[in-house]
């Protein structure tokens, strides 16, 4: 039966395979489920509240993913976009976040109407090869950098921005041990490499008394605190309608180069550089959005730790529907589930980000037009740490270079608008 409704004799996969790869997703993007409460926390909402949204609203959208759009792809509350919730909007703008989450659903509703519309899927299917190809790797770079952070490699520094960090720190040094048994375990195909590092590591981390064993399980506390407390008609009010289209913004685009950056990883474009059943995975994206908000947490999106789960074997829906069963088991395993730490995830991490940096490696070197636009985006997502502002910065370089260039005929209408839209964007910021 699984075979069949997944397709996984198409797909060259098995049940074995596609269920490792969704424990393997799950457990380098676990870090959501207590990260999120913390962050949301700091808005006024109730932490134990935002916990089993956070499991709920991942685990709801990401099977959706999986049964509706037979992809390998999770969804969960957005890093970045709970900050800017929490203290961008809550706490910058001193809007309750009952408002908040108000402007969270109605991004999500408008998400719906652009993809019943077939707008999103025209606009991510007119972005050129090369910055699909660049959103890809700078996807991969700006997972690199995270992964780097959370195994203590590098850290900030006020002169010179990033610095080495404590190389002499033990979690660092088992973070490096396991990226090293990573990718020798994979190099010899071992099936469930990233998931065995991952779980070494955090066993030694518990034996050399660096991270505790927090128990095994209890029961999950109450959604009430912020189950449909979202407020729509404030939300709606005139002088919210920029932050309801700052979230709009933001996850369309962040989306977007998740959505290509994983494709693109795991084969799934076509020769024409299109993502099939793209409406399919839009649809379950707004969804998710206004699922997310219903229940208490900010805007719900497709995660690019799916990559971990993609490169263990995971080619079909039946990866995510196995995340998604993670997520719930998560509710009353959450002492267990919280003894994984970054450092034991972060090889995971910088393993993938290595493999999907090749897709600096497909642009066309011989054309200065196609691959400068390409290294703008791929080195921009890092640097600016944010997805979005990558995009952003590839499609007004794209735009202007082939202009300067003389090259009008390669710049579509919507490479041009886009690129127009963005300059305005940071121009009135």
């Amino acid at each position: 039966m699984l075979a069949t409704y997944f397709k996984l004799d198409e797909n060259n996969t098995d049940v074995r395979t596609e269920v490792l790869a969704g424990i393997t997703t799950f457990l380098t993007m676990a870090y959501i489920i207590f990260v999120n409460p913390l962050i949301l926390g700091e808005a006024g909402m109730d932490k134990g509240a935002v916990f089993v949204a956070t499991c709920l609203a991942a685990a709801g959208a990401t099977a959706l993913m999986g049964l509706y759009a037979n992809y390998p792809i999770a969804l969960a509350p957005g890093m970045g976009l709970n900050a800017f919730f929490a203290f961008g909007v809550v706490k910058g703008m001193g809007i309750s976040w009952e408002v908040a989450l108000g402007a969270v659903f109605v991004s999500g509703f408008l998400f719906l109407v652009l993809t019943v519309t077939r707008v999103r899927e025209w606009l991510i299917n007119s972005i050129p090869r090369a910055l699909k190809l660049s959103i890809s790797a700078g996807i991969g770079l700006f997972l690199a950098i995270i992964a780097l952070k959370g195994a203590g490699l590098i850290a900030d520094h006020p002169v010179t921005l990033v610095t080495i960090g404590d190389l002499k720190a033990p979690p660092t040094i088992l973070a490096c041990l396991g990226f090293f048994i990573m990718v020798g375990l994979d190099a010899m195909r071992v099936r469930g490499a990233i998931m065995i590092a991952i779980l070494g590591v955090t066993a030694l981390g518990i034996v050399f008394g660096l991270s505790p064993f927090n128990g095994i399980a209890s029961m999950p506390p109450s959604l009430a605190p912020t189950f449909l407390k979202m407020d729509i008609a404030g939300a709606l009010s005139l002088g919210l309608i920029a932050v309801v289209f700052a979230f709009l913004f933001v996850d369309l685009f962040d989306n977007a180069g998740t959505l290509i950056g994983l494709a693109h990883r795991a084969g799934f474009l076509d020769k024409e550089g299109k993502l099939p059943r793209i409406r399919q995975a839009l649809l379950t994206d707004s969804v998710a959005a206004m699922g997310g908000a219903a229940l208490g947490t900010s805007t719900t999106t497709s995660y690019i730790e799916s990559a971990a789960g993609i490169k263990e074997g995971g080619r079909t829906g039946l990866t995510a529907v196995t995340v998604a069963a993670c997520f719930l088991l998560a509710l009353f395993l959450a002492p267990l589930a919280t003894t994984v730490p970054a450092y034991a995830t972060a090889p995971a991490l910088f393993f993938v980000a290595c493999l999907m940096a090749r897709g600096l490696a497909e642009l066309d070197w011989e054309d200065v037009t196609e691959y400068v636009p390409g290294v703008v985006t791929a080195v921009s997502m890092p640097l600016t740490f944010s997805i979005a502002h990558g995009i952003a910065f590839g499609f007004i370089s794209y735009a202007a270079i082939k202009i300067a260039a003389g090259r009008f005929q390669d710049v579509s209408p919507v490479v041009a608008v886009l690129a127009v839209l963005f300059i305005v964007k940071f121009a009135i910021l």
